[in-house]
């Protein structure tokens, strides 16, 4: 898992629109790289539609946000279209990006262990170093802490 200041793992993944993405394409931008387990579930559903909301402020500050899950192409774009989102998701269905960032891993839920997404947020500074970090993610006023941490390291 790379900590804040380290160089900020590249991937090449595809977006909703089967498009490659990846981190180089955003040098000299600030990106806002979230890792979440599935779409169109609570907890997702909540943090996209959050991130959707603030994208105006987020992109006045030289920002992108780009979401990332294991799920398909296909459910990010049914994801997107029923949640009316504004964000790009990023499939990864290898765990490529995920593991990078320490984002995939063994997950303990009612007596049983089981391989997912552990939610997280980077933001990554225009040179490709991450800036700030949050691991093991709790929704609610998370956004708005990303946005705040955003806004400050920009001062």
């Amino acid at each position: 898992m790379p900590n804040v200041s380290d160089k900020a793992p590249d991937f090449r993944l595809l977006n909703q629109r089967d498009d490659t993405v990846s981190l180089k394409d955003f040098k000299g931008k600030w990106v806002v790289l979230y890792f979440y387990p599935k779409d169109n579930t609570s907890g997702c559903t909540i943090e996209a539609k959050e991130f959707t909301g603030c994208r105006p402020d987020i992109e006045g500050m030289n920002a992108v946000i780009l979401g990332v899950s294991p799920d398909s192409i296909k459910s990010h774009n049914r994801f997107i279209e029923k949640q009316e989102l504004g964000i790009d998701l990023l499939s990864d269905p290898d765990h490529e990006a995920l593991e990078a960032y320490g984002a995939w891993g063994l997950k303990k839920m009612a007596g049983r262990e089981y391989m997912g997404v552990f939610r997280s947020t980077f933001i990554i500074d225009p040179d490709g170093k991450i800036a700030a970090q949050w691991l093991k993610v709790r929704v609610k006023g998370h956004v708005d802490a990303v946005r705040a941490k955003l806004s400050e390291l920009q001062r």
